[in-house]
């Protein structure tokens, strides 16, 4: 059974860096593109940033610069790297297996991804 678990949310101030981590199992990560979303209050999940299989990275443009997204398969873990931390970052972070990665973001979603249960990212001072 494919199963997504993030983890290393948290509080951090304005400015600060933060690393998520998304450990997978169930599945053969080598072979999948890979994304994260996040969703504050009473707003629809938005993806930030995908890798594709070949590790080829895209960016929504209120975190380019500021995020990295990348994939280390043998362990099984996609990362998300986060500077420059603004307060706007706020929200609930999810992983997700098997998203369309391109460079278009409003695409991303997939009717047969699979999510994380989410990790809460608190960015305030």
């Amino acid at each position: 059974q494919l199963q997504l678990v993030e983890s290393g949310g948290g509080l951090v101030q304005p400015g600060g860096s933060m690393r998520l981590s998304c450990v997978t199992s169930g599945f053969t990560l080598d072979y999948y593109a890979m994304g994260w979303f996040r969703q504050a209050p009473g707003k629809e999940r938005e993806g930030i940033s995908c890798i594709d299989a070949r590790a080829g990275t895209y960016y929504e443009d209120s975190v380019k610069g500021r995020f990295t997204i990348s994939r280390d398969n043998a362990k099984r873990t996609v990362y998300l790297q986060m500077d420059s931390l603004k307060l706007e970052d706020t929200d609930v972070y999810y992983c997700v297996a098997n998203v369309k990665c391109n460079r278009y973001p409003n695409t991303w979603r997939n009717p047969e991804a699979s999510w994380g249960q989410g990790t809460q990212v608190t960015v305030s001072s």
